[in-house]
C-alpha cells in the first residue's frame, strides 16, 4: 500500500510542479499531499457507506438502519487509512488506539451526521436548492472541516 501512496505522491508532484509550474515549500507541499490522502479516504468511505447501504436496503434492511451501519463501516475505514498513511503519528507520540478511534467517531458524526444534515435542510428547505444538489455542496464544508477535525484533534500528537 505504501507503493500506492507515493504513486500518488509523484502523480501529485507531476501535476503541481510541471503541468501547473507551481513552488511549493517542503511543509507546504507535505500538507498538500496529506489534505489529497484525506480527500482519497474520504472518497473510499463514500463509496464504502453507500454499497453497504445498498446491499443492506436490498436485504430489506430498514433504511435508517442501513445508513447508520454503512455509517459505521466508512468510521473505521476512515480510522485505519488516516491513522495509517495520512495523519501518521510516532508510536511514542500517539495516544491510545481507542482515543484516536473515538475522536475520529465524534468528527465524523458531526460533520457526517449532524452537521450534513442541518446543512441539507438549509440548501433545500431554506434555498429552495434541489434536494440532489444539497449534499455536493455539503461537501465544501464538511470535508474541510472534517480535516481540520482530524488533524488537529483527533490525531493530534500528545
Amino acid at each position: 500500500m505504501d507503493k500506492i501512496w507515493k504513486l500518488i505522491e509523484r502523480m501529485m508532484y507531476f501535476a503541481s510542479y510541471r503541468v501547473l509550474h507551481l513552488k511549493l515549500s517542503d511543509k507546504n507541499w507535505e500538507k498538500l499531499c496529506q489534505f489529497v490522502k484525506f480527500g482519497i479516504v474520504g472518497l473510499s468511505n463514500t463509496l464504502i457507506s453507500y454499497v453497504v447501504y445498498v446491499v443492506l436496503v436490498f436485504f430489506s434492511v430498514y433504511y435508517l438502519v442501513a445508513s447508520l451501519i454503512g455509517f459505521l463501516v466508512s468510521v473505521i475505514n476512515a480510522y485505519y487509512w488516516n491513522d495509517r498513511y495520512v495523519f501518521k503519528i510516532e508510536d511514542t507520540e500517539k495516544p491510545a488506539w481507542w482515543k484516536i478511534f473515538l475522536k475520529t467517531f465524534m468528527a465524523y458524526a458531526g460533520t457526517g451526521l449532524v452537521l450534513n444534515n442541518i446543512l441539507l435542510i438549509f440548501w433545500v428547505d431554506m434555498m429552495g436548492i434541489h434536494e440532489m444538489l444539497g449534499p455536493i455542496l455539503n461537501l465544501f464544508v464538511t470535508i474541510p472541516l472534517n480535516f481540520l477535525l482530524n488533524k488537529y484533534w483527533a490525531f493530534k500528537k500528545r
